[in-house]
């Protein structure tokens, strides 16, 4: 009988990267099938809401070409609630002008009507080895 413990680390994490992929779609709308109303994001330049990110990727200022974890991802699954954070490294386009970012990343899930969606991101730049 499969664990149902693995069964939703699994679950999670291929949540994880289908959402990677949507935001690599540049897809406003697929980008937010993954996550709840309330979602922000926390980053070094402050709190930005779901709608204000949706708004940027809908509007082509914002797009990514690239969104890899690059470590393995650390995931604790508390009943309805999880937390995954990890290493990842994107590339994206704003206003014309390219980042390259290497980032521990942390996003926290809540599971409604029988899938994970993310209310919070906080991105945290990784130290340069």
């Amino acid at each position: 009988m499969p664990d149902p413990a693995e069964a939703k680390y699994a679950e999670l994490v291929a949540t994880s990267q289908q959402w990677a992929a949507a935001i690599v779609s540049n897809d406003a709308t697929r980008i937010a099938n993954f996550m709840s109303d309330d979602w922000v994001i926390v980053s070094e330049s402050g709190v930005a809401s779901k709608a204000d990110f949706l708004a940027l990727v809908a509007s082509g200022e914002l797009t990514h070409s690239a969104m890899d974890l690059v470590s393995e991802p650390r995931v604790r699954i508390y009943d309805e609630t999880a937390v995954l954070t990890g290493r990842v490294t994107n590339t994206a386009h704003h206003q014309g002008h390219r980042f390259d970012a290497d980032e521990w990343t942390t996003d926290v899930f809540v599971h409604r009507s029988g899938r994970w969606l993310c209310v919070l991101s906080h991105i945290t730049t990784a130290a340069s080895a």
